[in-house]
């Protein structure tokens, strides 16, 4: 559950720190309060979008502190899928807004915006005061259906999805090769062109690299020659060359060699420099011998070269490359000289994965249907919670025209309110109470199912007063028994149902405005929940009434 929220230059928070309980917790305030901006701090964690208005006046950035309590099996094993660990079972998710960016952390560790809101969806789901429109989208309605049978649905979907992929592949293997006999000819002409110019070429890996060396070494003969020539003049044993100037003082130290034994090992060091200097001389006249420039092997390796650089520029950087797409450019051609044959084998496994698809699609809808009844029974029962008197509902089963990755279904949810009423779609017949209501009723199925530990309702109480909100706060307190709930309102009978109660205000000092929120006892929530029974006046009568709502509101949690 969520045990600490800590918000900072949000806004029109300046710093806030929460203490959350469990059960159900009741934020209420006036209108303006900031109620919204508590609600769109959480919605950072979710993933919602940030932006520099964000932060607070003169302020440097924003900073969104979750803490959560994780104890639930089945969120642990959510989070570990995701390489998430809780350290002594919590998990501390925080992000810090700047001006162009914000950055990320869980536990700690900096995450991307997408594992966040993966994580944090593991943990609490947000039911907005707008979100009730969604249920009338027909996507929403399926994703709750398979949300309600994730167990046995969700593997269905996996196998839909890998048919639905090899299907699409099929199509586009099929549409690749349909073409007139015109087209085909054009396109085979191109292909023997392309392999005939590589295969005239004859290339061997690796000959690139010697003819360059080779170019490399014809194009500057005369500059080598040249440098070899005064190399050997310098070291040589004519005029001034250094062998010359080394057999002379050897010759000069030859003769005092007798005098003292020491002269002998330099004389000796001086040979062998004699030795290795003459060799060398040897060996460079001989090279610069063998050294010819044959013009028709220069203009040959250029040629060669020239030849090799067009097929790169064309087809590939490397010859290994280049023999590759000759290879893919022959099966191709291959393909185009049996197309007949291969065009018939392409529709045959179209329609063999086709029948693949519709097939798994067919479990997916069976599996569908199968839960779909439960669904509805529970969602019934939901609604007579809620204070639908006699309600109908059912989910109707279509198929589509085409093939998607989620199945061939097209499902409508639909409902009677009164007796005598034909079932109809929701958009047809319920209002926008009726609607949060209906949305309320399938977050507690929903919750249950999947086990998420706290749930967050934005001003659930939308188009509801007397009797169905009573039932509506019946309802939270029964969520709240299994659950942690979070939940804004401006219902005095659901405020009293609150197991810890937040007041939220906005305070000004000078010309500063922050929003803060207070824990509340009990008679401080009385004299709340009196506020929202009488309004600016209130009185003995008033402060009396809320004290029995709270009085029965307790009694009504006491049989839970």
């Amino acid at each position: 559950m969520l045990v600490h929220l800590h918000v900072k230059n949000l806004a029109l928070i300046d710093e806030i720190e929460v203490e959350f309980g469990p059960g159900l917790n009741i934020l209420t305030g006036e209108t303006g309060a900031g109620k919204s901006i508590l609600l769109g701090s959480m919605q950072l964690i979710l993933g919602g979008k940030t932006s520099r208005s964000m932060i607070r006046e003169n302020a440097p950035y924003a900073l969104v502190e979750l803490l959560f309590q994780v104890e639930n099996t089945k969120a642990k094993e959510a989070l570990a899928a995701l390489d998430i660990y809780p350290e002594d079972g919590q998990v501390l998710m925080s992000r810090k807004i700047m001006d162009g960016r914000s950055i990320n952390k869980i536990n700690g560790e900096t995450s991307t915006v997408s594992q966040m809101k993966a994580a944090a969806a593991c943990l609490l789901d947000i039911h907005g005061q707008h979100e009730h429109q969604s249920l009338l989208y027909e996507e929403k309605q399926l994703e709750i259906l398979d949300a309600y049978g994730r167990e046995r649905i969700f593997p269905e979907k996996e196998k839909v999805k890998a048919a639905y992929q090899e299907y699409r592949k099929c199509q586009a293997e099929l549409k690749s090769l349909d073409m007139d006999e015109e087209q085909k000819n054009r396109e085979m002409a191109f292909l023997e062109f392309e392999i005939n110019e590589i295969e005239k070429a004859a290339l061997v890996p690796g000959e690139d690299e010697e003819l360059e060396k080779q170019y490399r070494k014809l194009s500057n003969g005369r500059r080598i020659i040249d440098s070899l020539q005064s190399a050997h003049a310098l070291t040589g044993y004519d005029g001034q060359g250094a062998g010359e100037a080394v057999g002379e003082a050897l010759r000069e130290l030859s003769r005092v060699t007798e005098y003292d034994d020491q002269l002998e090992s330099l004389s000796q060091t001086l040979s062998e420099v004699d030795g290795l200097l003459n060799d060398f001389n040897r060996e460079l006249s001989s090279y610069m011998d063998d050294m010819t420039f044959d013009e028709s092997v220069f203009y040959e390796t250029e040629r060669r070269l020239d030849l090799i650089n067009g097929l790169k520029a064309k087809y590939g950087q490397r010859i290994e490359e280049i023999q590759e797409y000759q290879k893919k450019q022959q099966e191709k051609l291959t393909k185009l000289q049996k197309y007949e044959e291969i065009f018939e084998a392409a529709k045959a496994e179209l329609v063999k994965a086709e029948k693949k698809l519709e097939a798994a699609c067919g479990r997916l809808s069976e599996v569908r249907r199968e839960y779909s009844h439960q669904l509805e029974e529970k969602v019934i029962q939901g609604l007579k919670d809620l204070n639908f008197l006699d309600v109908q509902f059912a989910i109707t089963f279509a198929k589509r025209s085409s093939f998607t990755d989620n199945g061939f279904d097209e499902i409508q949810y639909e409902i009677s309110t009164n007796p005598g009423e034909s079932l109809k779609p929701l958009g047809k017949i319920v209002s926008g109470g009726e609607l949060s209501r209906i949305m309320l009723a399938l977050k507690a199925i929903l919750a249950d199912r999947d086990q998420i530990e706290t749930l967050i309702f934005d001003e659930i109480d939308t188009g509801i007063s007397g009797r169905t909100a009573q039932k509506v706060s019946e309802k939270m307190a029964v969520i709240g028994h299994h659950h942690q709930v979070l939940c804004i309102t401006h219902l005095p009978q659901i405020a009293a149902m609150a197991d810890s109660h937040f007041e939220i205000e906005k305070q000004v000092e000078g010309t500063k405005t922050t929003t803060q929120i207070h824990t509340l006892d009990q008679e401080s929530s009385i004299r709340e929940l009196a506020r929202l029974l009488g309004g600016a006046q209130i009185t003995d009568a008033v402060l009396e009434n809320a004290r029995e709502m709270k009085k029965l509101a307790g009694e009504c949690k006491a049989g839970l």
